[in-house]
């Protein structure tokens, strides 16, 4: 194959990001006081080489001919993130078809600047489709480690399968990221899906692992301007294990509510005071920043992870953004979550996605989803189970039967889509969910009532969390206690639902055929501990045309 040198239009922060608040504080004070914090997590050659990427490389959003790398490097000791200085920074990349580099494909050059936290981005096109592909930067005498990612297949590929790791919920504080070493092991992933609280907003010890922090937070205190999200995302990119998953495999994600704060939406969220924490405007428009500075992420509009992406005949993803225009979450049991005036998606977005999903031309439509669409009902729970049960669905503690921060309390938008579906006969549509720390592979029924006698319109397999409390947490039991007594009630009160498991930490494996969509679960020994084992939990699928879930006896 011929090499093609390609220079790349880059993005150093997207700027039309710019937050509408005092987001950065004075560089001398910001130096002092966040140095300390965060040079913990730094390895100690920080304190002495610089240029140096301390925070890894990444790739993400996979394109038949394209790619985008990411990376931070901290020009001098003092440019660490969220402080604001440090000068502005030539960063190159190169991009090859092997490891040794010997045989370049692209190659580039942009500018780090305090702008954009020293982070850089390059967008590379004139890739061939399919293909791996191996790339590192470079900042003065300094390289940074060499990474892999792959592009998608070509549009019109006959692709017979396609493999995907699927993960959500990473609460840094409540233990190791060992899901993300395991999936890294592995080697086979074609790419892997992040859907949402890739960190958490929380100061330390708000949300810590039964009541013990497993390793503090930085900042320490609950994040709310832009230099407090990006001290927070840096912390998050000094972890080996997720350092290692980037670095082996293109991520695709999208944001849930802690990228913000505990259930965001439009106008707000559960965790923020208007006044004592500022104007909900600024503190969003700074954890959107930030985000796009330290992800690998494009924007398909500014301001929104709502995006496609394409791989070959075999798969579509469709990734929604279930925070950035929600209506405010409203309580159990006054009629308002079936009001057609409120929204989870925002009109243009719905809108989007139907018509997305009625032109597809692939073998599986799939749908990155932050909140699960499936109905649950609790049914009758005893005490002891419900209380803790409603504390981590954001449940009224007395019991009533929704979760309104989920479709459940925006029924309307649910309707709609899944008529569009039945209406259009959209088949092998596959909601990938994460938020809510359990798994579970459900139908999702027209009406949950009158299932399995009513339709199916698609199907949903859900992950549980990484680290962050499930339901054995909360009570503070062994695990698998709390989802042997709960998990068959809840299957009673919810034909739909054909497993869930309310205890274990760990991470999903999908895998595509034209045949028949698979999702193997995993579960993680102890998340406490950082050499944590993986282990195979369970498999579900749905079979081409069925529109249902059956379990499976062997992982793929």
């Amino acid at each position: 194959m011929t090499s093609r040198y390609r220079s790349s239009k880059t993005s150093e922060g997207l700027n039309s990001l710019t937050p509408r608040r005092r987001t950065v504080v004075k560089a001398a004070a910001a130096t002092a006081v966040l140095a300390g914090p965060l040079a913990a997590t730094l390895p100690a050659r920080a304190v002495d080489q610089a240029p140096a990427f301390l925070h890894g490389v990444a790739s993400g959003d996979p394109l038949p001919d394209g790619i985008l790398l990411w990376t931070r490097v901290t020009p001098v000791p003092e440019a660490i993130p969220g402080s604001g200085v440090g000068p502005d920074t030539e960063v190159s990349w190169v991009v090859a078809r092997d490891k040794a580099f010997t045989t370049v494909v692209a190659k580039g050059s942009t500018t780090a600047t305090a702008a954009s936290d020293h982070t850089v981005k390059a967008d590379i096109r004139g890739l061939e489709p399919g293909t791996d592909y191996w790339f590192r930067f470079s900042a003065g005498s300094t390289d940074s480690p060499a990474a892999r990612t792959r592009t998608a297949p070509a549009h019109d590929a006959a692709v017979t399968g396609l493999r995907f790791g699927v993960v959500s919920c990473a609460n840094w504080e409540a233990g190791w990221f060992s899901s993300y070493r395991h999936l890294a092991a592995r080697g086979d992933l074609d790419a892997w899906l992040h859907l949402g609280d890739y960190i958490y907003e929380y100061g330390t010890g708000e949300y810590a692992t039964r009541g013990t922090v497993v390793r503090p937070h930085a900042p320490a205190h609950e994040i709310v301007t832009l230099a407090d999200y990006r001290i927070r995302h840096a912390r998050y990119k000094t972890d080996p294990d997720l350092q290692a998953l980037h670095a082996t495999a293109p991520v695709v994600a999208i944001w849930d509510d802690h990228e913000f704060a505990n259930d965001a939406w439009s106008g707000g969220a559960e965790n923020h005071t208007e006044g004592a924490e500022g104007a909900w405007s600024a503190r969003q428009a700074a954890a959107k920043q930030a985000y796009f500075e330290w992800m690998p992420v494009r924007p398909a509009i500014a301001g929104t992870t709502y995006r496609r992406l394409r791989f070959g005949k075999l798969a579509d993803l469709s990734l929604l953004d279930l925070r950035s225009f929600r209506s405010q979450q409203v309580k159990v049991g006054n009629g308002e979550v079936d009001d057609p005036d409120r929204t989870l998606t925002g009109r243009a977005q719905l809108d989007w996605l139907k018509a997305g999903l009625k032109s597809s031309d692939t073998t599986w439509r799939l749908v990155g989803n932050s909140v699960m669409i499936s109905p649950f009902a609790i049914g009758s729970l005893s005490a002891d189970l419900l209380k803790p049960l409603a504390k981590l669905l954001g449940l009224p503690q007395e019991g009533l039967a929704l979760n309104t921060d989920q479709w459940d309390g925006y029924t309307d938008d649910r309707r709609e889509i899944l008529a569009h579906l039945r209406t259009n006969a959209i088949r092998n549509t596959v909601f990938l969910t994460g938020d809510i720390h359990m798994a579970w592979a459900n139908d999702v029924p027209v009406d949950a009532g009158t299932y399995p006698l009513s339709p199916s319109a698609a199907t949903e397999f859900v992950v549980t969390s990484v680290t962050s409390d499930n339901l054995d947490d909360i009570v503070k039991v062994p695990e698998g206690t709390v989802s042997a007594v709960a998990s068959p009630v809840i299957r009673a009160a919810n034909r739909h639902v054909h497993w869930v498991d309310t205890d274990r930490h760990g991470f999903g494996v999908l895998d595509i055929t034209a045949e028949r969509a698979q999702m193997d679960f995993y579960v993680v020994s102890d998340r406490t501990k950082r050499d944590a084992s993986a282990k195979w939990s369970r498999s579900y699928r749905t079979r081409s045309g069925t529109q249902k879930v059956e379990r499976t006896y062997d992982p793929v």
